[in-house]
Formats: structure tokens, sequence, C-alpha cells
């Protein structure tokens, strides 16, 4: 069974763009990563740009010149479905922070702020909290 997330981003405007993830939504999988590895801007509008997700790897994409698809994904890359499955590129807009927040956004919703800290809600984070807080170990927020 998937534990799917809504990854966003806020937009310099105040507006939220966000991707839906399949596989591995919770903190300990999707939060460390995106904690770990998309500090970034860059990165996190790379990823954001693929559109829905199958799964968040460590990196966006492969290195150049190197086969990777839906069925035969690179170990630690990312698996969108428009990129690696030709499916249509689906992402969401939202009009604010606590519009995305506020929506129905499955198990977890992750969203990288104009500072470039990662928060994180969820079924027992019921505030947003930055997922370093989160991932710090605390039972229920």
């Amino acid at each position: 069974m998937a534990t799917r997330s809504m990854i966003a981003m806020e937009n310099p405007d105040g507006t939220v763009t966000a991707v839906y993830c399949h596989n591995d939504g919770y903190l300990e999988h999707n939060g460390q990563v995106l904690h770990d590895h998309y500090s970034d801007p860059e990165k996190v509008k790379d990823l954001i740009a693929l559109g829905r997700l199958s799964s968040l790897g460590d990196q966006v994409a492969p290195p150049e010149g190197v086969a990777h698809s839906f069925n035969s994904p690179i170990p630690g890359v990312t698996v969108a479905y428009h990129r690696d499955r030709d499916d249509r590129l689906d992402k969401r807009k939202h009009k604010t922070v606590q519009h995305f927040f506020d929506s129905d956004f499955e198990e977890y919703g992750y969203l990288f702020t104009q500072e470039g800290e990662w928060l994180v809600k969820s079924w027992n984070i019921k505030t947003p909290v930055p997922v370093s807080y989160a991932l710090s170990g605390v039972e229920e927020i």
C-alpha cells in the first residue's frame, strides 16, 4: 500500500505549485529525502516541473546518457509519470500557503517556503512545522 503525499513550492507571488507523489510519502522517507537533498530552490523547481511523481529519489534526473524509465528506473532517481511513462503533465496550483495546507493533500503535505525551509503537515501533525523539527522524533505535534 502506498503512502501518498503532496510536494509543493511557494512561488514568489505567494501562490503554491504542488505535485502528487504516490509512494513513500511518510516523513522518514520523503520528508528525509526532501530535507537532505532538496535545499536548493532550483532543484526544487526542477522537481515540481516533473509533475506527478511515482517515487521521490535523491536526484531529479538520471545522469546524461543513462537510460531511466518508469519500468527500469535508476536507483536514487525520482520517477515521474510524465517524463518516465509519458502520462499527462499534472501540477496543482493553490492561492496561498494556507490554502495548500487546508486542502485535502493525501497523507502528508510538504511545502518548500520562500525562506528555503521545508514544512510538513499530516494526519498526526495538525499544524505545519519544519520538517527538521518533525524528523527530530517528536511523536505527535
